[in-house]
């Protein structure tokens, strides 16, 4: 459709010569252009025509838009084409916060909480010392890994992701005497 012009991208780059104009991941589809009535159009004729052809229906009622720099008023007029409901910035996608700042902690907090809820069902007390191992190694520091391959994470994420690995694999124990293992060698291999 967007090699035809009937729906135009988002252009990027410093010379604004590459043009994204959606990204699918599984069922997830997330579609990115510039804001027209023309794009809107097509957005919701593809839709539906993708309902026709595949056989599948659209949730339109957890489909949002998104919009930035936008007038609101153009924002809610194109919602009521497209039959969906406005989405607010940041959102999460894949797991990641999009449109959100990265350096700031907060942003960070949803990967925080995973590590920590996958952790709330281990206890590490009842686990051999390679267990915690192989758990901090290929599980745990798996996890914030892509979330660092797109954002560039505050070190004191970095601190407190560590903090988090140390304190599973030593048990929870504050013993000083026990060596820290060095997770961060871990963490980004």
């Amino acid at each position: 459709m967007s090699a035809n012009q009937f729906f135009h991208g988002y252009k990027v780059g410093s010379d604004a010569t590459a043009v994204v104009s959606h990204l699918q991941f599984v069922d997830d589809t997330l579609i990115i252009a510039e804001k027209s009535w023309a794009n809107d159009r097509a957005m919701r004729a593809v839709l539906m025509l993708f309902e026709e052809i595949f056989g599948l229906k659209v949730n339109f009622t957890k489909s949002q838009l998104f919009a930035v720099n936008v007038q609101s008023s153009w924002l809610n007029e194109a919602v009521l084409v497209l039959k969906c409901k406005v989405g607010n910035l940041p959102f999460v996608y894949l797991g990641l916060p999009i449109g959100g700042d990265a350096r700031r902690l907060y942003f960070w907090d949803p990967l925080i909480t995973r590590l920590k809820s996958r952790l709330s069902g281990w206890k590490s007390k009842h686990l051999s010392f390679g267990g915690r191992l192989i758990l901090s190694k290929y599980v745990l520091s798996s996890m914030p890994v892509y979330a660092l391959s797109l954002f560039k994470a505050p070190s004191g994420i970095i601190s407190s992701i560590e903090s988090i690995l140390n304190k599973f694999f030593w048990g929870g124990n504050d013993d000083h005497k026990k060596k820290k293992l060095g997770l961060t060698g871990i963490l980004f291999v």
